[in-house]
């Protein structure tokens, strides 16, 4: 069974509201919303417009993630990915849109740009001590488990 939750959105492009591909998609298409194309040459970001406004219920958040097809294809990444939209932001959903590639990559309005992954949280309540549970891998850290 799957989950489901209502959020509100007001949608002030003209592009369809963001949809499921596949009925097991994690993820809904993000769509560009510009007046005029956007270059974007190597090594460059572009904060990228989509028209979209959402309220998430308390608890919810919604992350924003890169394309893999744009990113294997074209070298299309999000960066501060996953971007995290609170349940408190009323702001336009914006996406931080950049080249890693070695060629300069045109954005067009209505381009399928990035993902949204609208997912539950939980709020974190600290407990302080002085010392913590032992566990087999301690504080071994990035790598401490070798390579083969």
């Amino acid at each position: 069974m799957i989950d489901k939750v209502e959020v509100r959105i007001v949608n002030k492009s003209p592009n369809e509201l963001p949809f499921y591909s596949t009925i097991l998609s994690a993820g809904m298409d993000l769509r560009a919303w510009l007046k005029d194309s956007i270059e974007l040459k190597p090594m460059d970001r572009a904060l990228i417009p989509t028209g979209i406004y959402i309220e998430l219920p308390p608890g919810y958040e919604c992350q924003i993630r890169p394309r893999s097809g744009l990113a294997i294809k074209r070298g299309l990444t999000v960066l501060n990915s996953p971007g995290t939209i609170d349940a408190d932001y009323r702001g336009e959903v914006c996406v931080i849109l950049a080249n890693m590639s070695n060629e300069t990559q045109i954005i067009e309005n209505g381009e399928r740009i990035c993902q949204m992954v609208v997912a539950k949280h939980s709020t974190v309540v600290w407990n302080q001590v002085e010392e913590l549970s032992d566990t087999d891998r301690g504080s071994g850290g990035f790598g401490h488990t070798g390579t083969k």
